[in-house]
């Protein structure tokens, strides 16, 4: 093949158009292994620290008492925050003035630093 930098722009501008597109880069370059992204994943997920959602599912039904857990649902544990579901109006009223007991009673189960804040939802 001639190395004229006229013929290869030609070259290079009829393959672009036969594709559609400039000629593909090297795609390994660019190529990351997700074992460096798994750590900063499962800490946005907020189980970095191996707070599991069995585990906060579990110390819910046993420290909010059946009626109370057959009435909310745990959703997700973000940032040291739980969200709970709960069904009715009435029932969200009734644990905003169980809060801070509710929370003393899930870090004492699950860990000081693990459950900072409780949060209802209406579902």
């Amino acid at each position: 093949m001639n190395d004229d930098p006229a013929l290869k722009r030609i070259r290079e501008a009829i393959l672009r158009e036969w594709r559609g597109a400039d000629e593909p880069v090297n795609l390994e370059n660019r190529v990351s292994r997700p074992d460096r992204f798994i750590k900063a994943i499962l800490h946005q997920a907020g189980v970095a620290e191996g707070l599991q959602e069995d585990q906060v599912r579990g110390a819910w039904k046993e420290l909010a008492g059946d009626f109370i857990a057959r009435h909310t649902e745990p959703l997700s544990v973000k940032g040291g925050h739980l969200v709970l579901r709960v069904t009715q109006p009435a029932m969200r009223f009734h644990l905003e003035q169980m809060k801070p007991m509710l929370l003393k009673r899930l870090r004492e189960e699950l860990g000081e630093d693990r459950i900072l804040s409780v949060r209802f939802q209406i579902g």
